[in-house]
């Protein structure tokens, strides 16, 4: 199971990543971000990295950037992950992406999903969801929240993460 942990930094770098793959030339970016403390962490950003509205990001541009923390991570400074979300941030939506179980609470337990007819739920080719998005992994799209412990909210878009291995479902 995907353990999502996240980096938010602004970008201060965009790189050609070079894998031993000649024919992939150009195919994966370095992302070197800044953190506020001055951290920096570098994302490999691969052609499956999943881009939350597909949104192209520049240098100077504030991103989250998921990863897996489960996986192994080379022993380098500054760290390196693989992407497998990035996020531009905005100030009109905010973005949660994690498990979330059968009553639709988060797994950290700071963030409940009250789901309403209008609640977009797809997959990430943009199809349509029909199943029930509980206990998955999800990237959820939503504006205000409540105050409350955990916070509750409407979601805009729920993204389902569906993990596919070795090209088959």
């Amino acid at each position: 199971m995907v353990r999502f942990r996240s980096f938010r930094g602004v970008i201060t770098k965009i790189d050609d990543f070079y894998y031993n793959a000649p024919d992939e030339s150009g195919c994966y970016k370095q992302f070197t971000l800044v953190g506020e403390r001055k951290e920096i962490v570098n994302f490999v950003v691969s052609p499956t990295t999943y881009f939350v509205d597909h949104t192209a990001v520049t240098i100077g541009d504030t991103v989250s950037g998921y990863y897996d923390g489960n996986a192994p991570a080379i022993l380098i400074y500054p760290p390196q992950y693989p992407a497998m979300i990035m996020v531009k941030e905005s100030p009109y939506q905010n973005v949660k992406v994690d498990y979330f179980n059968h009553q639709l609470l988060s797994s950290d337990g700071d963030l409940k999903l009250n789901l309403s007819p209008h609640t977009q739920i797809m997959l990430m080719n943009n199809q349509p969801f029909m199943g029930n998005p509980a206990n998955r992994n999800l990237i959820v799209v939503y504006g205000p929240s409540t105050r409350s412990i955990p916070a509750q909210t409407t979601p805009v878009k729920i993204i389902v993460w569906c993990t596919v291995s070795c090209g088959n479902p």
